[in-house]
């Protein structure tokens, strides 16, 4: 049973955590003019990157059956400017959809995406506690399916991802944590992550408006749809349950975009404390306690 709790971090007013979700609905399909400018198609078991400037909007798509992916992103211009998964977890949520955002790393915590639609927005929480498009995992690795099962095998999505950004100077040290787009994961009671059988069908998709200049990078998960386990006594190879996806990026026309800028960073001042500050906290806490 889920606490009823507050969240820990909370919008106050005027904060990028509000978002003009009028907007954003005018966005989708139907509602505002939009060109198909490219389509990336991602062969199952492997990775695709691509550029995606801002103000346009992509879509992650099942074009056949279901298949979860491992989704990371970077600034186009500086890649040291990266999704911050845990850090979305935390002012987002930890399966995120419509209005939620995707915000970038210290030290320019902004939002690199918004989602604008969802087709599983509907899923909301199954009878396991399941929900889709996940922040709480990260992707599978070579390292530790070998930690595991003592094999190598180069299509997990880490390799997939390295070898999607190798072509725009990144490395394996640039992936990152991920969203895991379509998966459907939760806690059990435990507080053990799981991972459930893949619920997108034919024609679902996820849709970002990019609110910087991306690169981006799409693993297709070699587990496929995860109905089949990929460690522990019942393990086998999931090629069966594997599909491909596929990505298409829209031009919206200007009109709509007339009151929407690019987001900036918080406007920290600070040093982080590496100038000796002129306060005596000691002193302060003292005065506090005398008047207590």
């Amino acid at each position: 049973m889920m606490a009823k709790v507050e969240a820990a971090y909370r919008a106050g007013k005027g904060s990028q955590l509000e978002i003009d979700k009028a907007f954003y609905d005018g966005l989708v399909e139907g509602k505002a003019n939009r060109t198909l400018i490219e389509t990336v198609k991602v062969p199952m078991r492997e990775g695709m990157a691509w550029e995606v400037p801002a103000g346009h909007v992509f879509r992650i798509r099942v074009p056949e059956g279901p298949q979860v992916g491992d989704f990371n992103m970077w600034n186009l211009h500086d890649p040291r400017e990266r999704m911050w998964a845990s850090r979305t977890r935390q002012i987002q949520r930890a399966h995120i959809s419509t209005h939620d955002r995707i915000w970038s790393t210290l030290p320019f915590l902004r939002p690199m995406v918004t989602i604008i639609d969802d087709t599983l927005a509907s899923y909301g929480e199954d009878e396991q506690g399941g929900r889709v498009h996940d922040l709480l995992g990260t992707r599978c690795d070579p390292y530790v399916n070998h930690l595991l099962t003592g094999e190598d095998f180069d299509h997990h999505c880490h390799s997939n991802l390295v070898r999607a950004v190798l072509p725009y100077g990144l490395t394996e040290f640039d992936v990152h944590d991920v969203l895991n787009v379509f998966q459907c994961t939760g806690l059990n009671e435990d507080d053990q992550y799981f991972m459930k059988a893949c619920p997108a069908r034919k024609g679902d998709y996820l849709e970002f408006f990019a609110e910087i200049d991306l690169l981006c990078a799409l693993s297709c998960c070699p587990g496929g749809d995860l109905s089949v386990d990929l460690w522990g006594p019942e393990a086998q190879d999931p090629l069966s349950t594997c599909h491909p996806l596929e990505v298409e990026i829209y031009k919206l026309e200007s009109e709509v975009l007339e009151s929407w800028k690019p987001p900036v960073s918080p406007n920290y001042q600070g040093q982080h404390g590496l100038k000796k500050p002129a306060i005596d906290w000691s002193a302060e806490k003292q005065k506090l306690q005398r008047k207590e």
